[in-house]
């Protein structure tokens, strides 16, 4: 009943998440910058200058000269100064010469502290630019990412614009008559080709790590664009300067002066006194500052989602940001299990370090009830292996002791429940129409350890670490990753074959309605995890070639 009415909270929020598709209409792109700022405030008259960072620390340096080569590339229709900076917090040799034979600006620093937030910090440091692009090593700008962009920050509150990430190497897989007829000749392509024509296309093997961020770009993230809740998601941001340096101004102020309350609590404690002079307060204050690190972008391995919430919450400047629907660049995806798990075990961490201990969900002020909502959403969603391994673990062990999870299997509870998965079904294809939601439910169910594991990891003090998300695929297969899920199956499908002899041999505990249910939630549950078992043991297809999405097409 827990695990249930858990779920159906999430559920709620999913549904709630979904529910309004209103996004913000782009304004023509601006010419000066007087049209990016509010009517009355004094700014030079002179064109917007912009900023390129590409961030990188290991990765190949020829891979972040193809994104190089592509932001020189980036198009606008009124004069604008671009200056694009190479961020290498590896300090080589071999990048420093890639960015002068691109004639870019090559930056780095003594040290490597906050990791890839310390690194854009000190890059906003060293210039000026009125808004900064940010770029992965391996983003790859188009040439209208500005011209497309720009025109929402017209609006002078609007303190980002985040684009759609596109994988340009997830594979496409085969079609089935493709597929069939590898394996099994002609009859086996004209088997396939006779069920596309029914049934339609069928790619087999497509994008084996669920890498295809569709359905969180263009539903979860754009339909919250009418709740200024769409948060940033790193590379393919762009940002006013303004913003992040106000919003940093305010978080360091509020650590100082909550810093210095707490002292003065401290030594009101130990001295007895009523109340501390001012020039004692000045004082604490002013160690305060000096112990307190002032940086645009907070040192934490989820820096873009807690930069977000800094400025969401700020209701007295009233930041805004926006999904813009159409992919503006492309990057490489993780193309092997080890590199998918360290980059969403990173996700899951750091979203979960947030809730825990910094959580915006509940303080007085900030952000507004349709902002906590969906950002409840996203939080909610990583506290889902609590009660998925309780739907894991019900059907199996009713069908070894024929203890069962609900009071009766009675035509009564199938008439109740069937409407329900039916028009809960009918609803999700209806509001994602066009993408499959079950492959996102099954990974969902099968990242149940991962995610797991995150939050005993936050849960017990530690801290996630800011590992960088191999470029390159790593070589070899990985059946240690999914230990877990493999038991899963095997143990299910060995609890059905248990069942049904029971039910064979008339044990009272079995009845015809158990067997059924039970028999469907298992083998959901064993195909919920073949996807993350079978990415394991998944090699490239030299064959397949990725293709662009519909609106890189247009």
């Amino acid at each position: 009943m827990v695990a249930e009415t858990a779920a159906f909270v999430g559920l709620i929020l999913f549904t709630v998440n979904l529910w309004t598709d209103r996004s913000v209409e782009p304004g023509a792109p601006p010419a000066r910058l007087q049209d990016v700022s509010a009517p009355d405030e004094p700014v030079e008259d002179r064109p917007i200058e912009v900023d390129v960072f590409f961030a990188t620390y290991s990765e190949d340096p020829e891979l972040v000269r193809l994104g190089l080569q592509d932001a020189k590339q980036l198009d606008y229709p009124h004069p604008i100064v671009i200056r694009i900076h190479v961020l290498d917090d590896g300090k080589r040799p071999a990048m420093e010469q890639v960015a002068r034979e691109e004639g870019v600006n090559y930056l780095t620093r003594s040290d490597n502290v906050g990791f890839k937030a310390g690194n854009l910090r000190n890059a906003l440091s060293a210039t000026w630019g009125d808004f900064v692009v940010i770029c992965d090593a391996d983003t790859r700008p188009f040439p209208t990412m500005l011209e497309q962009t720009m025109g929402y920050f017209r609006d002078p509150k609007m303190a980002w614009v985040q684009t759609p990430q596109w994988f340009s190497d997830i594979p496409p897989g085969r079609s089935l008559e493709r597929a069939l007829g590898r394996w099994f000749g002609r009859p086996g392509a004209g088997v396939g080709r006779a069920f596309e024509d029914i049934f339609g296309p069928v790619r087999i093997g497509e994008d084996p790590f669920a890498n295809d961020p569709q359905l969180f770009f263009d539903y979860i993230q754009r339909r919250r664009n009418w709740a200024n809740a769409s948060f940033c998601c790193g590379a393919g941001s762009i940002h006013r300067r303004e913003a992040i340096m106000e919003a940093a101004l305010r978080q360091w102020s509020d650590t100082i002066s909550a810093a210095a309350a707490s002292e003065e609590r401290a030594a009101l404690r130990l001295t007895g006194e009523a109340a501390l002079d001012e020039s004692v307060m000045s004082s604490l204050r002013w160690q305060g500052a000096l112990a307190e690190e002032f940086t645009p972008y907070k040192f934490h391995v989820s820096e873009d989602i807690y930069t977000s919430l800094v400025l969401h919450s700020d209701r007295e400047r009233g930041w805004k940001s926006v999904l813009h629907p159409v992919v503006q660049s492309h990057m490489l995806s993780p193309n092997d299990l080890l590199s998918w798990t360290i980059q969403r075990f990173k996700y899951a961490g750091g979203t979960l370090d947030i809730l825990f201990h910094d959580n915006p969900l509940f303080r007085r002020g900030g952000l507004t009830l349709a902002q906590r909502a969906m950002y409840a959403a996203t939080f909610y969603s990583y506290l889902s292996p609590l009660w998925n391994v309780v739907f894991l673990a019900a059907p199996v062990i009713f069908l070894f002791t024929g203890v069962a999870p609900v009071s009766g299997y009675t035509l009564d509870f199938f008439l109740h429940i069937a409407p329900f998965l039916f028009l809960n079904e009918l609803a999700q294809m209806l509001g994602m129409w066009g993408v499959s939601s079950y492959k996102g439910r099954s990974w969902y169910l099968a990242m149940f350890p991962l995610n797991l594991k995150a939050l005993l990891t936050v849960a017990r003090g530690k801290k996630i670490s800011f590992p960088v998300t191999p470029k390159d695929r790593q070589e070899g297969v990985y059946p240690q990753l999914v230990r877990v899920q493999i038991a899963i199956a095997v143990v299910t499908l060995a609890g059905l074959a248990w069942g049904w002899l029971a039910y064979a041999l008339g044990r009272e505990a079995y009845s015809l309605g158990a067997m059924i249910a039970n028999t469907l939630w298992g083998l959901n549950n064993v195909y919920a995890m073949t996807p993350i078992i079978r990415a394991a043991y998944w090699r490239p297809d030299e064959e397949q070639a990725p293709e662009a999405p519909a609106e890189v097409a247009r």
